[in-house]
């Protein structure tokens, strides 16, 4: 580890803490938290994205690479802190667990495009019906040696100058453990709506297979005390009055201490009652087991909110821009919390145009000013290179809520 290196590595640590210590993180804790417990507040602000690769800021200096990941994060977290959106940023450094089973026991291939941005194709390896029979139940197991030699790398690193969390969570959570994601990349989006219809028991034990992995997975976790109260996951803030707030190396935690998230990207263009039965009902015992559960990504839900009350602990429900935000808004009511998400296209992504923004955010938040609504901006791919656009655009936003 070079001299340079934890030079670079401890004043971003160090201007990372501050950032942290700031009064306002204390203000938007307390903000979130009533949020989510679907007392009114004002519309809070979330940034999920903001094309930073493509700028100057992103540049980074370490060269050892393990070292670089955790620039890069750093990097990261002080440039959006600068965005000035109402998300809270912890005291604290992430580094992941190393897990001994990460895969269905199947290669999926992807072929790239030659545009280092540009698209990819998975090559879904469950083409016929028997190579279901391929798959491999995974498993939750931590590699306890790589994990605490990574650990101690950074911790001698930045060791003194930031707390560093040791984030045990089970490989198969977040997008890993997304059921219907899973389901896309093992047999392919337009393969799973025909077999739907031309072979419904088929694609149900494919579903239930890999519903009931995640599960027990999720099970092997909690019995183990890997899931910990940094492990929530809500695409927004998670505090809450209902859960404890997020902690680091705080192990043991039951599921029931956290947010759930699942989506269903993958069913957009399928019926509520295909979703329902080919999804929802195998989501449901996952699910259930969380405190609270978030629900939805870039689908379209505006016909399925009604399906989704199903779910016992619902709380958030994403309504992107795909959605009819007036629709979903007279559904949701005061129910649920509503994740308003306008497209990032509009707001940023082709050049910064106030009257659009306006325009279309002043429309949409009226549409859910009988709602407990927030807005996140997530999926911006380019900023066109501009630094100050998202900063604009939340200042922006900001003058919409006040004139509502």
């Amino acid at each position: 580890m070079s001299a340079s290196d934890t030079v670079i590595l401890r004043d971003l640590a160090a201007r990372y803490m501050d950032v942290c210590r700031k009064d306002v993180q204390r203000e938007r804790r307390g903000l979130w938290r009533r949020h989510n417990s679907l007392e009114r507040t004002r519309p809070l602000i979330y940034v999920r994205a903001f094309a930073f690769d493509e700028l100057p800021h992103s540049r980074c200096l370490c060269r050892d690479p393990f070292l670089r990941e955790f620039e890069y994060q750093l990097r990261y977290n002080l440039f959006w802190d600068s965005l000035d959106d109402d998300s809270v940023f912890e005291p604290w450094i992430n580094i992941g667990a190393v897990h001994r089973c990460s895969g269905w026991g199947v290669d999926i291939p992807r072929r790239v495009s030659d545009d280092p941005r540009g698209s990819y194709k998975l090559d879904y390896p469950i083409k016929l019906p028997g190579d279901i029979e391929k798959l491999r139940a995974p498993w939750h197991e931590i590699d306890e040696a790589e994990t605490a030699s990574r650990a101690a790398r950074l911790h001698e690193a930045v060791g003194g100058v930031a707390p560093i969390n040791v984030d045990r969570s089970p490989a198969y959570w977040w997008w890993a453990g997304d059921i219907s994601t899973c389901l896309g990349a093992l047999r392919g989006i337009e393969h799973v709506m025909l077999d739907m219809t031309d072979n419904p028991e088929w694609l149900d034990r494919l579903v239930a297979f890999i519903g009931g992995s995640i599960l027990r997975v999720h099970q092997q976790a909690e019995a183990a005390g890997d899931w910990g109260l940094s492990s929530h996951w809500n695409q927004a803030m998670p505090y809450a009055e209902e859960l404890p707030d997020p902690a680091a190396n705080a192990r043991g935690a039951r599921r029931r201490e956290l947010w759930g998230f699942m989506a269903a990207q993958e069913f957009t263009a399928v019926s509520p009652e295909m979703h329902n039965e080919f999804l929802l009902r195998h989501q449901l015992p996952v699910l259930k087991e969380f405190g609270l559960v978030a629900y939805g990504c870039c689908e379209d839900l505006t016909r399925k909110i009604g399906m989704l009350r199903q779910i016992p602990n619902l709380r958030r429900i994403a309504v992107s821009p795909f959605a009819d935000v007036e629709k979903c808004a007279e559904q949701i009511g005061t129910d649920y919390v509503l994740s308003y998400r306008p497209s990032p296209t509009d707001m940023v992504g082709y050049d910064f145009n106030p009257e659009r923004i306006r325009r279309i955010l002043t429309r949409d938040l009226r549409a859910c000013r009988n709602c407990r609504a927030d807005i996140t901006l997530k999926d911006v791919e380019t900023v066109q290179g501009d630094p100050d656009r998202v900063r604009r655009w939340v200042q922006l936003a900001r003058e919409v809520i006040d004139a509502l």
